[in-house]
């Protein structure tokens, strides 16, 4: 750190309470400050990442450690102080290379650069109390009840490990809440093969970047992992348009839609565009690919990527995918659904997911993605496809969604076994559906299921 480490920590207050207590995107809000260039030195940079992102993702946790010392909660403080001590306790019990004195002395002088001189010795003494006994402290023990114990432990609002427990029990929720918060953090790029082959963009990477870390994906070939660089936008296979950014779960959709050349592939709520790229690539330069959502924000975000990839076969859409439109009646071959979701499969890589979603969202979001679906299936030509998947692990949205679309629309659920990764073909692929659960393969968790069109009118 250099001299002017209150400011970084000055940086990371302002993100920390636009993602905790103003619903801000945590990626969005931590790469407005270093997409600036306000934070030039590489070190600054990596120490403003881990705090801000470790903080939001063990809030739960240190929100515990600061009440058993503070004489006011947590919920009660004021939000800037309630996050000075957060990311001061996240650096005594996360970040041992930093001395704990000088983490007290920067807390102090945060609070008061914000206007808090009165509780500089409030933070002062809860800060220098927790650092004196933080190796008494006493969690929440496992037999004296899971929920609380994993709440704590792994650092997930109680309703959540409550739920999941409901669908998989004890032992397999605690694996997946392991993978989320202890899982290795890394960036999956799948490889646009009709542009390049793996071993080149292998070999470009490593030519640009002799540090960067490169593993070859667990579910595809032309996935691979990638950790130890600056940043995506800065490298050349990236702009180059020969990559894209895209979690291996979520290539499962147009991997398994069995797409043909010349196929026409509707993708209804496709931003950022992974889907669509890859059902581009696909098609080798054939076909047609309608990529739609419902704002100019996300398509904005679907033709940047176009315009950095350069396919020729997408067309892009404004649209609200629960109005149906009638020129689309019958033509797609595949229709790509992957809906707006809870989003608890992505909790190990977007920290502050845990935090927006509320227990009453997800019977919302579940009636809401069937009304997108039963427009979204008119879209489908009789013998065709439907691909529904989610990036959530909820059985609302996945499978009771599965059984509501083969008792209400015109479709039979498609053996997909044969079409999944090796890997993934023991799971469950032959009734029609795959959970794909973070601690499997260090994935995002997601569902994905197929569907067959039947012939006859609507």
């Amino acid at each position: 750190m250099n001299k002017d480490s209150v400011n970084i920590r000055a940086y990371a207050l302002d993100i920390l309470i636009e993602v905790m207590e103003k619903g801000a995107y945590s990626d969005k809000a931590l790469h407005s400050v270093l997409d600036s260039g306000v934070i030039p030195d590489r070190r600054d940079r990596a120490f403003l990442s881990r705090l801000c992102t470790g903080t939001a993702e063990r809030a739960v946790t240190l929100d515990y450690i600061i009440n058993c010392f503070a004489g006011i909660k947590t919920g009660k403080m004021k939000p800037a102080i309630r996050n000075i001590l957060r990311m001061s306790v996240y650096q005594v019990f996360y970040m041992d290379q930093i001395p704990e004195s000088a983490i007290c002395n920067e807390a102090v002088k945060l609070a008061v650069l914000r206007g808090f001189k009165g509780l500089k010795g409030f933070v002062n003494g809860v800060l220098r109390n927790i650092i004196r006994k933080k190796d008494s402290i006493k969690y929440p023990l496992r037999e004296d009840g899971f929920i609380p114990y994993a709440s704590i432990k792994y650092s997930m609002p109680e309703w959540i490990v409550e739920k999941a427990c409901g669908i998989y029990g004890e032992e397999i929720t605690e694996k997946i809440l392991d993978t989320f918060i202890n899982g290795e953090k890394y960036t999956t790029l799948r490889c646009n093969i009709s542009k390049s082959d793996v071993s080149g963009i292998t070999a470009l990477l490593k030519a640009e970047n002799s540090s960067i870390n490169i593993e070859n994906g667990r579910f595809f070939g032309y996935a691979l992992r990638i950790k130890n660089f600056n940043s995506i936008s800065s490298l050349d296979v990236f702009q180059k348009g020969l990559v894209q950014v895209q979690d291996e779960s979520s290539m499962l959709p147009a991997a398994i839609a069995r797409i043909k050349e010349g196929d026409t592939v509707i993708d209804i709520c496709a931003s950022p565009g992974g889907k669509t790229l890859h059902a581009a690539d696909i098609l080798h330069k054939t076909g047609r690919v309608i990529s739609c959502d419902i704002s100019s924000n996300k398509t904005k975000l679907i033709y940047d990527n176009i315009k950095r990839t350069g396919f020729k076969n997408i067309e892009v859409h404004e649209n609200d995918a629960r109005v149906y439109r009638k020129e689309w009646e019958g033509i797609a071959d595949i229709v790509i659904a992957d809906l707006p979701c809870s989003g608890l499969g992505v909790s190990g890589r977007k920290c502050d997911i845990k935090y927006k979603i509320k227990p009453g969202d997800i019977e919302v979001l579940a009636a809401l993605q069937r009304e997108i679906l039963s427009v979204a299936a008119r879209y489908v030509k009789p013998g065709g496809r439907l691909v529904y998947s989610t990036c959530t692990i909820t059985k609302e949205e996945n499978i009771q969604n599965l059984q509501w679309i083969c008792k209400n629309l015109p479709f039979s659920s498609e053996d997909i076994e044969e079409v999944l990764p090796e890997c993934l073909k023991e799971k469950t692929g032959r009734i029609g559906y795959i959970q794909v659960l973070p601690y499997m393969a260090g994935t995002d968790g997601f569902f994905v299921a197929s569907f067959i069109r039947k012939t006859g009118r609507w």
